[in-house]
Parts: C-alpha cells; sequence; structure tokens
C-alpha cells in the first residue's frame, strides 16, 4: 500500500491551464486516479512562520473534460510538512521568486518530498546546467559584453539570441549573417535583463524538429518532435510548433546515457531535455512538459511511470 496521502501541488492557477497538452495535470490526474487527496496552490501563496513553512490551499478535484476540468474547495491554510509529496510546477522565469520559493520548499524536504528536489533545481538553470556537457551542445557564449557577443557572431555567422532565465520559446531571436539589427537587439536585451544573455550556434537541423525526450530518474522514457512553424524559428507548441511521433536515435540515447548519472545525483525524477539533429540545447528541470503528447502518440504513460519513481522513494 503506497505511503502516499496528501500532494500538494505549487502551480499555475488550474484555472488558467490549457488541459489538453498540461503535464501538470497529467500529473495530479493520476495521483488523483491512485487516491492520492490533491491541495493547490499559487506560488504566492506560499509562505513562513516562525520556521515554518504554510500554504493557503484548497483541496482539488481534477476531471479529464475540457471547460469543466477542475472543483476547488474552500480555502485552508496548510502545513507542507504534513504533506507526503510536493509537486513544484509552477512555470518559469527562473526569477528571484521562484528562486525564494525553492528556499522555503527545501525547508520541508526531503521528509516531505519536493519534486523536483528544490536546492538542485535552484542550482541548475535549464541553460547553464546544460553547459557541464557543453561537447554535446552547439557553440555557445554566455555574455551580455556587446563586443564578445558580435565576436562569437562573427565566428558562428547564423545564431539565435534568447535570454538565459527565460521559457517558452519567448524573446527567442534568429540572427542571420548581415542582419543589421543587432546593435538594437542587444540594446533592448540590455535594457529589460540584468543578467547576461545567451547567444548559440544557429542549427539548421531545426527545421526538421527540436526533440523532446523525458527521463525518469535518468532513464529516457518517451520523446516527441516538435517541429516549428513555417515561418517562426521556434518550434515551441505554444507558439505555433506541431507535435509528431518519434522514436529516440542512438545519438540520443548516447546522450541520455551521458547525463542519466548527473540527473539521478541530483535527485531529478522528471527531466526533459532538447536535441535538435544531435545536439542537446536545455536541460529543463523546473516543470518539463510533453508528458500527454508522448501518450497520445502511443508512447508510455509518463505520468504512471512518474508516481511509480516518486512511491518507490517514499518507500
Amino acid at each position: 500500500m503506497s505511503k502516499i496521502r496528501n500532494v500538494a501541488v505549487q502551480m499555475d492557477h488550474v484555472s488558467s491551464i490549457s488541459i489538453g497538452g498540461d503535464s501538470t495535470f497529467a500529473m495530479a490526474l493520476e495521483a488523483q486516479a491512485r487516491g492520492f487527496r490533491l491541495f493547490h496552490y499559487t506560488p504566492d501563496q506560499l509562505s513562513m512562520r516562525d520556521g515554518v513553512i504554510q500554504a493557503v490551499a484548497e483541496e482539488m478535484i481534477l476531471r479529464d473534460v475540457e471547460g469543466d476540468h477542475f472543483e476547488l474547495g474552500p480555502q485552508q491554510i496548510i502545513d507542507l510538512a504534513d504533506m507526503d509529496v510536493v509537486l513544484l510546477r509552477q512555470d518559469p522565469p527562473f526569477d528571484m521568486a521562484y528562486i525564494t520559493s525553492t528556499h522555503l520548499l527545501e525547508r520541508v524536504h526531503p521528509k516531505t518530498l519536493v519534486v523536483n528536489d528544490p536546492a538542485w533545481v535552484r542550482n541548475s538553470p535549464e541553460k547553464i546546467f546544460v553547459t557541464e556537457f557543453a561537447d554535446l551542445m552547439p557553440k555557445t557564449l554566455i555574455s551580455r559584453d556587446p563586443a564578445t557577443i558580435n565576436a562569437f557572431r562573427a565566428e558562428v555567422g547564423d545564431m539565435i539570441l534568447k535570454p538565459l532565465y527565460g521559457n517558452g520559446g519567448a524573446g527567442v531571436f534568429h540572427i542571420k549573417p548581415g542582419d543589421r539589427n543587432m546593435a538594437s537587439l542587444l540594446e533592448m536585451f540590455a535594457q529589460m535583463y540584468r543578467e547576461p544573455f545567451i547567444a548559440q550556434e544557429y542549427l539548421s537541423d531545426v527545421r526538421a524538429g527540436d526533440k523532446r525526450i523525458l527521463l525518469i530518474d535518468g532513464e529516457p522514457v518517451g520523446a516527441i518532435n516538435r517541429v516549428p512553424a513555417e515561418h517562426d524559428s521556434r518550434s515551441n507548441m505554444h507558439v505555433g510548433g506541431r507535435a509528431e511521433h518519434s522514436e529516440l536515435t542512438a545519438r540520443e540515447q548516447e546522450i541520455c546515457a551521458r547525463i542519466g548519472p548527473a540527473l539521478r545525483d541530483r535527485g531529478f525524477i522528471l527531466v526533459g531535455i532538447d536535441i535538435i539533429g544531435d545536439k542537446m540545447t536545455e536541460i529543463n528541470v523546473t516543470s518539463p512538459t510533453g508528458l500527454r503528447e508522448v501518450k497520445k502518440f502511443g508512447g508510455p504513460d509518463i505520468a504512471a511511470l512518474f508516481w511509480d519513481a516518486v512511491e518507490a522513494k517514499r518507500g
């Protein structure tokens, strides 16, 4: 019998999600099917009082019915130490608000199992953690110095410029050789972001798709290919990318084998990596998506595999 009874879900408000492709919804729905009680709260409802981590939460009931997918009970204050599991699942941006929530959740983990481990989430930003495997990546520069970025552009020619802590394809620019907007773009980035930017060699293989591979406990369990729209360089599905069935190539299995030990060492139960051609571009540990799409195309039920792994860790 499972030792899990109470699961708190720290997420964007359940009313705002599109259930057809939402991985948090899939995970919570599977938890409910296993008989776990779900408690819903948003990051701004998290607090610490005299060292005790609490949240203003509502008990949540889910239905896989578009337009009628949830019910929330009355608000109550819950002590996260009384939960068996907390799902850390709000979307980035990975900013100081996000970082603060990891500090608070670290106070209850691992007595209450926080997934993914909040300390390692904080220490593994998606576009920085991946650089530990630089030989698996396209040429990449992290900098906000215009001269350094322009020298990198002169070397690689075709390039991508994007925010270091962005998500979902927001703020991603494809800069082609001869494009005269570079100086203005760097000025705009400098006004918008205090941190460095990321410049990356453009991979033309993206036209064939940007593959999302999902791993449980460092082992690949499913994948989808995301093909960008004709007039966009981004493959993210909520900006027009098209999902399609995909199997892992030998190269992708090699990449997963390389990174698997590092994921397990950090206690990451669910991770999504992005691969274009034969290069890895990101390791997503905050709120990886793609679970429902993998299942839709005949792949495994990754939400079920996820909870199998969580229950094993709870002993």
